[in-house]
C-alpha cells in the first residue's frame, strides 16, 4: 500500500538524481540567457517561437525533480532531503520567470501572429496556446515585476502553504476510541467521522476541534497571507477580483458559473430533505449534526480490503473500457498507490500525473469504507485523464481545475452503478446513501466553501482577519448553505484550516470546479447509458481535448450547452429522483 517512485529517483543520494539538479540548475541559466538575447527583437519569430516551444515540452528533467521532492514529502513530511531539495528547486525555478515573460511580450507584441503561425507546423499544434498568451496580455507584469513576483512567492505563499501543510502533518491528536486512548495523525481522526460507532464519530469530531486550537493563530496567518498576496497580485495585474482571475485561467466563462450556482441553489432544498432523513435514521430529532454528516447508515456495513478495492475498480472500469483497464491495473502491479494511513501523511487524495515520464501517481488514505472506493476510482479517473494526454506536447496537457473533475467523477459514476447492480437491498440503501453523501458534499458544501471563500476575500481587502472573525465567516457560508439541514449548534467553524485548497495561491476558488466536474459529468454519463460502448472512443476524444480548449467548446463537443441553467438543472434532478428515493425507504 505504499507507492515506488523509483522511476523517477531511487534516492535523493542517488547519482542520477543529483547530476539532474546540478544539470537543471545549469540549464535554466543557459535558457534565461538565450531568451534575453532572442527574444530583444520580432526577427525570426516562428524559429525562435518553436525553440521555446520544444524546449518547454521537453523540459522532462526538470518535472521529475519537482515530482520526486513533492511526492516523497506528501507521504512524509519529516523527509529533510525532499524538504531541502523541493525548497531549492522552487527558488532555481524562479529564474524560469524571465524567458516566459519575454516569450510571451514577444509573442504579445507580434503584428501579425496568424502569419507566423503557419511557418511551422509545431506552432499550428500549439496555436491555442500562442492566442490564448495575446488574449491574456493585458493582465501580464512588467519583465522586471514579473521576475520580483516569482522569487517573492517563494518565500511568501509558497512558504506559507508548506508552513501549514507541515504543522497539520505533524499534529497527534488524542482521542478515545471505543474505549481506548489513542494519539492518531489527522487523516486517521478525520476518518473516524465514517465510523459506524457513533459515540467515537463524536469523539473524532470533538478531538478534531480541539487539536485545532493549537494551530488555528498560526493557520490564520497564513491564511492571510496567503490571500492578501493573492489580492496583490489581482490589484497589479488588472483583473477585477481573485473570481474574475480565476475564471479567466480557467478559461470559462463568468455566466456559465452563474448558470451553474443558480442551478445549484435551486436544489439546496432537496438536500436539506436529505439531510434531515439522514438524522432520523440515525436517531436524532430535527437536524442533523456535523459529526454524523459522513455516518454510515443501514444495517449493512459495507467495507473492502485495499485488495478487494482495487479488483472491484478495475473490474468494472473494464466493462466501461477495456484500456482503461487494464491501464488501472498496470499502475497497482506498478505500485503507483500509495493507500496506507500512517503518521506524517498528508490527509485526503489527490493524483499526479507525470507527464514526463507517461506515469501516474495516487495516493489516498484507505480504511476499507466504500467511501475510499469511490476515491480510489475518483483518483484513477484522473490518471486515465492523464494517459489520453500522454501522447501530446506538455504545454497541450494543462487543462483547467473544472475540467479537471471531469474523468474523476464520471470514475465514481461506474463505480456506484456498478456496485448498486450487485448489492442486495439493504445495500443498495447504503450505497444509495453514499452516493447522495458524495453529491452533498460537491453541490452543498462546495456551495458553503464558495460562499466562505467569496466572504474572505471581501473582508480581507480591509486587513488580516482574526481566528474568531474566519470561524464566523465559515459558520455563516455553512449555514447558508446547509439551512436547517445541519444544526447549526453543531458545524464545523475550522474546515477552513483542513481544506488545503484554500492556501494554493495560484489555484483560488478550488471548490466550484468539483461542482462543475460532478454537474458535467452527469450529463456525459447519461450520454453513455444511452450509446453504450460506442461513448468510449467519444469520451477518450473528448479528455484528450481538455489541454487546449475552453469550457464552453468542451461542451460543445459533447453537445452540452454548459453556458444555460437549463442543462445543469437537468443534471441536479437526476440527483433530486434519487433523495426522493432516499427519503421514501
Amino acid at each position: 500500500m505504499r507507492w515506488n517512485l523509483d522511476d523517477l529517483y531511487t534516492s535523493f543520494d542517488s547519482k542520477e538524481f543529483l547530476d539532474d539538479f546540478e544539470a537543471v540548475k545549469s540549464e535554466i541559466g543557459a535558457f534565461s540567457a538565450w531568451a534575453e538575447e532572442n527574444f530583444a527583437d520580432a526577427s525570426d519569430a516562428a524559429r525562435k517561437i518553436e525553440y521555446y516551444l520544444n524546449h518547454m515540452n521537453n523540459a522532462t528533467r526538470c518535472q521529475k525533480l519537482f515530482a520526486f521532492a513533492s511526492l516523497t514529502r506528501s507521504v512524509d513530511d519529516d523527509n529533510e532531503a525532499a524538504k531541502k531539495y523541493g525548497d531549492q528547486l522552487r527558488v532555481a525555478y524562479t529564474e524560469m520567470a524571465k524567458p516566459e515573460v519575454l516569450f510571451k511580450a514577444f509573442v504579445c507584441a507580434l503584428p501579425d501572429v496568424d502569419s507566423v503561425i503557419a511557418q511551422s507546423p509545431v506552432l499550428k499544434e500549439h496555436e491555442f496556446t500562442l492566442k490564448e498568451i495575446r488574449q491574456n496580455g493585458r493582465f501580464m507584469l512588467s519583465d522586471k515585476e514579473e521576475l520580483i513576483y516569482a522569487k517573492m512567492r517563494t518565500t511568501g505563499s509558497t512558504a506559507w502553504e508548506d508552513m501549514n501543510n507541515q504543522q497539520l502533518a505533524g499534529l497527534r491528536i488524542p482521542v478515545n476510541v471505543k474505549g481506548e486512548d489513542k494519539h492518531l495523525p489527522l487523516p486517521a481522526v478525520r476518518n473516524l467521522a465514517y465510523d459506524g460507532d457513533a459515540e467515537t464519530r463524536k469523539n473524532g469530531y470533538l478531538a478534531e476541534l480541539a487539536a485545532y486550537e493549537q494551530v488555528d493563530k498560526a493557520a490564520a496567518s497564513a491564511l492571510n497571507a496567503i490571500k492578501g498576496e493573492v489580492l496583490t497580485n489581482v490589484g497589479l495585474r488588472g483583473y477585477e477580483s481573485p473570481l474574475h482571475m480565476t475564471l479567466h485561467t480557467s478559461r470559462m466563462e463568468k455566466g456559465t458559473l452563474d448558470a451553474m450556482l443558480s442551478a445549484m441553489v435551486d436544489t439546496l432544498p432537496a438536500f436539506r430533505r436529505y439531510f434531515k432523513k439522514k438524522a432520523a435514521v440515525l436517531g436524532h430529532k430535527g437536524s442533523l449534526p456535523f459529526y454524523d454528516l459522513f455516518a454510515p447508515v443501514g444495517k449493512v456495513n459495507m467495507t473492502f480490503s485495499y485488495a478487494e478495492a482495487t479488483d472491484f475498480v478495475v473490474k468494472h472500469f473494464s466493462s466501461f473500457s477495456e484500456r482503461m483497464g487494464a491501464f488501472t491495473q498496470k499502475a497497482i502491479d506498478s505500485n503507483w498507490v500509495d493507500a496506507e494511513v500512517r503518521a506524517g501523511k498528508r490527509g485526503g487524495a489527490f493524483c499526479s500525473n507525470l507527464h514526463a515520464i507517461s506515469q501516474s501517481r495516487v495516493m489516498l488514505n484507505f480504511d476499507g469504507a466504500f467511501g475510499n472506493v469511490s476515491t480510489l476510482a475518483h483518483e484513477f479517473g484522473h490518471a486515465w485523464h492523464g494517459e489520453c494526454l500522454r501522447r501530446l506536447p506538455y504545454l497541450n496537457t494543462r487543462y483547467t481545475m473544472p475540467i479537471a473533475e471531469t474523468a474523476s467523477t464520471f470514475c465514481e459514476c461506474i463505480i456506484t452503478d456498478a456496485a448498486m447492480q450487485k448489492a442486495s437491498g439493504d445495500e443498495k440503501f447504503v450505497i444509495l446513501e453514499q452516493e447522495l453523501l458524495r453529491a452533498g458534499q460537491v453541490v452543498v458544501d462546495i456551495y458553503s466553501r464558495y460562499l466562505f471563500e467569496t466572504a474572505f476575500f471581501e473582508k480581507r481587502k480591509n486587513g488580516p482577519l482574526s481566528v474568531a472573525e474566519i470561524n464566523e465567516l465559515m459558520l455563516n457560508a455553512q449555514k447558508e448553505a446547509y439551512g436547517d439541514g445541519l444544526d447549526h449548534d453543531c458545524l464545523h467553524k475550522y474546515m477552513w484550516i483542513c481544506k488545503n485548497h484554500y492556501y494554493y495561491a495560484e489555484r483560488n476558488f478550488y471548490n466550484f470546479p468539483y461542482a462543475y466536474g460532478l454537474l458535467f459529468t452527469l450529463g456525459l454519463y447519461a450520454q453513455y447509458l444511452e450509446e453504450g460502448a460506442s461513448f468510449t472512443k467519444k469520451y477518450d476524444k473528448l479528455l484528450s481535448a481538455t489541454g487546449a480548449n475552453a469550457l464552453e467548446t468542451v461542451g460543445d463537443m459533447a453537445g452540452i450547452n454548459v453556458r444555460t441553467k437549463d442543462f445543469w438543472l437537468s443534471s441536479l434532478k437526476l440527483i433530486e429522483r434519487k433523495i426522493e428515493q432516499f427519503c421514501a425507504y
